[in-house]
């Protein structure tokens, strides 16, 4: 097959109305399956950005240690990072599909073409969690009377027994923002680097595949909650694995949830 760039243009036209598929709940960890798969077939790729989520983790970690005031901030410049680092593992997962070689340097730049919507996803993200940091911080106020705690005094709030409507009510609130988050983002970054579509029609899409299957959605959620708190321990070293291979099992979960565009190979076989 010609080494031709994944960047190239879809072969069918990117405005067709985009058609979602049904989902079973072997879905998901098949996609896990085919996210190690193409982390074991593209060792250099996935090093390259398991290093990059891991360094991510470790400021993340520090500025909450040391200056937990900043976390939210931080975590919002992650999020303009993530988008982009998860497009490169997408990129490297179609060219596998593709019958491609992987290319680093390709999956660095595959978002290049693709400004547009991506600045605008990236700023809603951006919205959304601020949005999320600020509902935060009205619940800290509500339940507390002496500002904004320190590290140790946000764990030992949450760890309280005596303090389970705060808990339950701070769980709540990000359990609705990180619903909202993951519905609006889980198809729509690989949408957008494989069909090029806008950030609004990605955005749509992607809520109706969670909307359309949500005890698969749900399941796939608890997956990578499961798969990224496991990784967290010994200093976040486990997101050199995790955070490819997630990646990789995203682009998946995308070509699972809808029909390919035409001339495009079909991705629900066992890999």
């Amino acid at each position: 097959m010609n080494d031709a760039s994944a960047n190239d243009e879809p072969i069918a036209p990117t405005h067709a109305a985009p058609v979602l598929r049904p989902l079973q709940w072997s879905d998901p960890p098949r996609w896990v399956a085919r996210g190690v798969s193409d982390m074991v077939n593209s060792p250099g790729v996935a090093s390259f950005y398991g290093v990059c989520f891991w360094l991510l983790a470790l400021l993340l970690g520090w500025v909450f240690r040391a200056k937990p005031e900043y976390t939210m901030s931080i975590a919002s410049g992650c999020l303009l990072v993530g988008p982009f680092l998860a497009m490169g593992l997408y990129d490297t997962s179609r060219r596998r599909e593709r019958g491609l070689k992987p290319d680093l340097g390709l999956s660095i730049t595959c978002w290049d073409a693709h400004m547009g919507s991506m600045g605008m996803l990236v700023l809603v993200l951006i919205v959304m969690e601020l949005l999320w940091g600020r509902a935060s911080l009205v619940v800290f106020a509500v339940f507390f009377n002496t500002g904004m705690p320190s590290t140790t005094g946000v764990i030992e709030a949450v760890f309280n027994p005596q303090n389970w409507q705060f808990v339950l009510v701070y769980l709540l609130v990000g359990g609705a923002f990180a619903a909202l988050v993951f519905s609006s983002m889980v198809v729509s970054i690989p949408m957008i680097l494989d069909r090029d579509t806008d950030a609004l029609t990605a955005g749509i899409t992607s809520m109706r595949v969670v909307i359309e299957n949500p005890g698969v959605m749900l399941f796939w959620g608890l997956i990578i909650t499961a798969l990224i708190g496991v990784s967290l321990w010994a200093w976040g070293a486990g997101l050199l694995v995790v955070g490819p291979v997630l990646g990789f099992a995203s682009w998946h979960a995308y070509r699972s949830a809808l029909e390919p565009l035409a001339g495009l190979g079909d991705d629900t076989s066992d890999a």
